[in-house]
């Protein structure tokens, strides 16, 4: 069922470790806590250098959203996010602390536990009317840059204005108009059968045979 998350309802939350706070977007199941979500997509500000939360059996993909960037430190090796290199992803069991280039970031974050599902993160930039279809189980699209996008199918309208976000169901098709912008794209994937984990993420602004939103291939954003 296509759903609207607006974010001017959410309310942050604090860190697993107590160190910050997080706005929780979107969880399955719903209301889960941080030990038995299957998926979870939320956006942080991180204001401080410092550690992140440990999460045994998960996969995590970070993209900067605002600020400067920061320096993560994953297991001894330092991996630089920042405007040009905007997307980090990494294990959660995995020792990662984070220090900030110049000044507080705000992050979007997905996380998907390993034995139940995994994501394919994507970003797409928005010129005008444009058309996505939605092929995973479940797509989580987010409007990170940009005042307003409306989404049109045959029987249904959606509104966004920037960092909400909207469910998608599988096999939808979705005209998009907006002034410039760029939404970021989550597909969420169960094992229902025998999948690929080798896939690539997807690259939202690669030029491909069909406007769809899932032309192009990018490079492997697994966290």
């Amino acid at each position: 069922m296509t759903m609207l998350i607006p974010f001017s309802e959410r309310v942050p939350k604090p860190w697993k470790n107590g160190a910050g706070s997080t706005t929780e977007i979107a969880v399955v199941p719903p209301d889960a806590g941080f030990e038995d979500f299957d998926w979870r997509v939320s956006l942080a500000t991180i204001a401080a250098d410092g550690p992140f939360s440990v999460f045994p059996g998960v996969e995590r993909t970070l993209a900067l959203l605002e600020g400067q960037g920061l320096t993560l430190e994953i297991d001894g090796e330092p991996t630089l996010v920042s405007r040009a290199e905007p997307v980090a992803a990494f294990d959660g069991e995995s020792d990662v602390t984070a220090k900030l280039n110049r000044g507080p970031t705000t992050d979007f974050n997905v996380m998907t536990r390993l034995d139940r599902c995994y994501h394919r993160f994507g970003r797409r930039s928005l010129d005008g009317p444009s058309k996505f279809v939605a092929r995973a189980d479940v797509t989580v699209l987010f409007l990170a840059e940009g005042e307003s996008l409306e989404l049109r199918s045959d029987d249904k309208r959606v509104n966004l204005v920037r960092y909400d976000a909207v469910l998608l169901d599988a096999g939808t098709t979705w005209q998009l108009d907006a002034d410039q912008g760029a939404i970021f794209v989550v597909d969420i994937h169960y094992y229902d059968d025998e999948q690929d984990l080798e896939d690539e993420d997807i690259d939202y602004d690669a030029e491909g045979e069909e406007d769809d939103g899932h032309d192009g291939q990018g490079h492997p954003l697994r966290e």
